[in-house]
């Protein structure tokens, strides 16, 4: 099946069982803006709580904090935001249709690499154990001839981000022959500025009313924080500071379900540094973060860095953790050098001093700051693709049947367990209230009892539920269950004493923490 129809039926899938639904859906939904379900919602929380407990309970010396979305709008003046908060957006006539230029840019880079790997994938097939990847990279004549293509095409990229030449990018796109997706056709209109930030009035009367900003992001609640949090925590360099809070912004070119919103939620973390250590510092927050996702089980090869063509403003490095989503690789996490400017700036236009005392050496200095920021929702993306499966069955009777299913980490998922009587009937009903009524402190359960065992089977598969509990007559006579495993399928008998330790050695965040603790 064609990557683009499976992604549009995790995108159905995702309304079908309360993940995430349109926006104003009986109004026929609201342009790039999503709601989460009541399973949706379970499973944001839970990604939250893996970033939140990664970052501060696994490292003493980051703390967290919570600032407030709406901000003295001279913060983002000393930000940059107000002046240079755009992305380069080109129109195609015939279609009718906007779109970043970077991006058209980039995803044609992305076609040419696509076929550097169709050229590995063929060699490799042909040549078996005996193929050498690094050799035929540096030999073959199609392969250097696509990569040539890719080092010049890239260079001259990068060259017309750095210098904000629009008149170039778009030279780029037609030299290129680059299409509009909709229309196939090359009828593009000149690159444009777009400044992203939501703006809004606050104040009693109109008259009075003075411009705000709804935030862009959630790092500058950090910075100007930045002295409040050192000196009433005592804090010394290296420490960071961690948050997680909604971000606007007007994105033109929202598409790929909730890849890309103009309503949605960050997990950033500032760890302030002393200059000249910075990017050493750097190289660890790489890792360390990389590990994070690495650790979810969904395949190390579907991850890679990939650094920036184009630097921001305040950054002397920056990479972005990339992963591998039907629609291709694309970010998932950013990684930022981003030296002292922004404190530097907010100590220009505030009058304030932002600067950090070493009693180590006894001098006081702007510190430098290494961020890590990712996109809860592009998280939920991420988890929510890699975990959906379509897998054929063999029945007994020789036919096969589809079953539907999300194998998401058993710490992850909404719902831990699902509990079901067998029959409605002999008592089995009272007995599986009372299991839900012991382990419903401990874990998100659910109480099952309409339809056949075996659609209530394929009903959790696709919530994702991890583990099933079935009762029946014998639970009865020797106060044992039958647990079943969504991702095998097997299942066994259990004591019904023995369930709460069973499952919470399964589903706790115990286990994936001290993974990451460990190495």
């Amino acid at each position: 099946m064609a990557q683009e129809d499976v992604f549009k039926k995790l995108v159905s899938h995702c309304k079908e069982y309360g993940y995430v639904f349109p926006s104003s859906d009986i109004y026929d939904g609201l342009s790039a803006v999503y709601d989460y379900g009541q399973y949706g919602v379970e499973l944001k929380n839970n990604i939250k709580k893996y970033w939140w407990d990664s970052m501060v309970l696994l490292h003493e010396n980051i703390v967290g904090l919570d600032s407030a979305i709406f901000m003295h709008p001279t913060i983002w003046k000393a930000s940059g935001h107000v002046d240079a908060f755009n992305d380069p957006l080109i129109d195609n006539r015939d279609s009718k249709k906007r779109y970043r230029a970077d991006v058209l840019i980039e995803e044609h880079l992305a076609k040419i690499g696509e076929k550097i790997d169709k050229e590995i994938e063929k060699a490799s097939a042909r040549f078996g154990n005996a193929f050498d990847e690094k050799k035929f990279r540096e030999t073959n004549q199609r392969v250097l001839g696509y990569q040539s293509k890719i080092d010049d095409l890239y260079a001259r990229f990068s060259k017309a981000m750095n210098a904000n030449d629009f008149q170039e990018l778009r030279q780029i796109i037609i030299d290129n022959e680059i299409v509009c997706p909709v229309s196939g056709t090359r009828n593009w209109t000149e690159v444009r500025q777009f400044n992203l930030m939501f703006a809004t009035e606050m104040g009693s009367t109109a008259e009075g009313a003075s411009t705000i900003y709804l935030r862009p992001e959630t790092a500058q609640g950090i910075f100007v924080n930045f002295l409040n949090v050192q000196k009433t925590g005592r804090m010394k360099l290296p420490f960071g500071i961690a948050q997680t809070g909604k971000a606007f912004r007007n994105e033109i070119v929202a598409r790929q379900f909730i890849f890309r919103m103009r309503e949605f939620e960050q997990m950033e973390m500032q760890y302030f540094v002393k200059p000249g250590s910075e990017l050493e510092w750097f190289e660890y927050w790489k890792e360390i973060r990389i590990n994070w996702f690495r650790a979810l089980g969904f395949g190390d090869h579907n991850y890679r860095f990939h650094d920036h063509t184009k630097l921001a403003h305040y950054a002397n490095a920056a990479t972005d953790i990339e992963y591998k989503f039907p629609f291709g690789f694309k970010e998932v996490e950013g990684i930022h050098s981003r030296t002292d400017f922004d404190l530097k700036q907010h100590q220009q236009y505030s009058g304030k001093k932002m600067q950090y005392f070493d009693p180590e050496h006894g001098e006081s200095y702007i510190p430098y700051v290494i961020e890590t920021s990712i996109g809860v929702d592009r998280m939920f993306l991420h988890v929510i693709s890699a975990s959906y499966r379509e897998e054929e069955l063999e029945k007994e009777d020789g036919t096969s049947d589809t079953r539907v299913v999300m194998k998401l980490p058993p710490f992850l998922a909404p719902v831990k367990l699902a509990v079901m009587p067998l029959v409605k009937k002999d008592g089995l009903p009272e007995i599986a209230e009372k299991i839900i009524y012991d382990l419903k402190f401990n874990f998100n359960c659910q109480y099952d009892d309409k339809d056949s065992i075996g659609r209530r089977y394929r009903r959790q598969d696709a919530i994702g539920t991890p583990y099933c509990i079935t009762i029946d007559h014998q639970t009865m006579e020797d106060e044992t269950v039958t647990i079943r495993y969504r991702d095998s399928m097997l299942q066994e008998r259990v004591p019904v004493k023995q369930l709460r330790e069973i499952i919470e050695e399964k589903v706790s965040f115990k286990g994936p923490l001290r993974k990451l603790q460990d190495g």
